[in-house]
C-alpha cells in the first residue's frame, strides 16, 4: 500500500492565479479576449495566472468588477501580497491588518505614504539592483498595497511621527519628490490620521536608526514592532509593549504639532517649488 504524500503548500501567489485562471474559463474567456477588454498586457495576465508576479490591488479591483466577483479577488490579493514579504514581517502584517489603532515613528518616508515613483525608486536603490526588475516591481505593488489600511473599514486610528531627516533627503526627480509632499499633505488632512514632525531642534533621540510601530486590535490587545536597517522585531509581551509605547510618548511630545506640522510640509514644498 502506497505512502499519501501531501502536497506542497500552494502559496498565496499561486492560490490567486489559479482563481484568476477559473475565473477567466468559466467566463468562456481567452487570455487575449481578456487583455482586449481589460486593457491590460497578454503577458501579463498570463503572468498572474502562473503566480510569477504580484499585481498592484487596483488589478484585482479592476478584475472583480470585470468578473462581478464582489471583492473575492482583493480578498486573495491581500493573502498573496504577504509573498513578497520576508517571514519576519508576515506575522506583524497580519496584525497590521487588523489594528483599530496604529501609531508610528519612521526616520524616513513610511511605506503607508508613498507614491509609486517614490518607493520604485527607494526600492530600486544599489542594494536591490541584483534582484532584477520584478522583484522591485513586486515590492512596490505589495508596498503599495498596504496603503488600503488608511481606507479599510472601519477606519484605523493613525498617529505617525516623521523625522525631519525624511524631508531633508528628497527624491532624485524633482516631479517624484514634489508628488511625494503632495502625497504626504493629503494624508496629513485625514480624519483618521494625525500626522506630526520631529524636527532636527529637538536633538538626538533614541530611535534615530529604526522605526517603531504600535499597533492595538479591537480587543485592546497591543504588539510593538521595531525594525532597522537589518532586522525587525515583534514584541508582544505586555511589558515590553508598554515600554515602547512610553518611547512614542517621549517622541509624540518632542514633535511639533499636528498644525505646525502641516505648515512644515507645505513649508517644504514651497521651498522645493521655489
Amino acid at each position: 500500500m502506497g505512502e499519501n504524500v501531501d502536497a506542497a503548500p500552494v502559496s498565496g501567489r499561486g492560490m490567486l492565479g489559479q482563481t484568476l485562471r477559473v475565473l477567466r474559463d468559466k467566463a468562456g474567456k481567452s487570455l487575449g479576449q481578456l487583455a482586449e477588454e481589460t486593457g491590460y498586457d497578454k503577458s501579463y495576465l498570463s503572468r498572474l495566472e502562473s503566480g510569477e508576479r504580484l499585481s498592484k490591488v487596483t488589478v484585482m479591483e479592476d478584475l472583480d468588477g470585470y468578473y462581478g466577483t464582489g471583492d473575492l479577488l482583493v480578498g486573495h490579493w491581500k493573502a498573496a501580497r504577504l509573498d513578497a514579504f520576508r517571514d519576519r514581517y508576515k506575522e506583524f502584517m497580519r496584525l497590521e491588518a487588523t489594528a483599530r489603532i496604529m501609531w508610528m515613528f519612521t526616520p524616513g518616508v513610511p511605506g503607508l505614504l508613498q507614491t509609486e515613483d517614490f518607493a520604485r525608486e527607494v526600492l530600486s536603490g544599489p542594494q536591490t539592483t541584483l534582484e532584477g526588475d520584478d522583484w522591485v516591481e513586486e515590492q512596490v505593488a505589495a508596498r503599495l498595497g498596504r496603503q488600503y489600511l488608511l481606507r479599510q473599514k472601519p477606519v484605523p486610528s493613525v498617529r505617525i511621527v516623521m523625522d525631519e531627516y525624511a524631508f531633508r533627503r528628497p527624491a532624485a526627480v524633482r516631479e517624484t519628490w514634489e508628488e511625494q509632499l503632495l502625497r504626504i499633505e493629503a494624508v496629513a488632512m485625514l480624519p483618521n490620521v494625525t500626522l506630526q514632525v520631529l524636527p532636527f531642534a529637538a536633538g538626538v533621540h533614541h530611535h534615530m536608526h529604526a522605526s517603531l510601530t504600535l499597533l492595538w486590535q479591537k480587543d485592546a490587545s497591543g504588539v510593538a514592532y521595531v525594525e532597522g536597517d537589518t532586522r525587525g522585531e515583534l514584541i508582544e509581551e505586555p511589558d515590553g509593549v508598554l515600554r515602547h509605547r512610553l518611547s512614542y510618548d517621549r517622541l509624540r511630545d518632542m514633535a511639533l504639532s499636528p498644525s505646525d506640522s502641516l505648515a512644515f510640509i507645505r513649508d517644504a514644498l514651497e521651498e522645493h517649488r521655489s
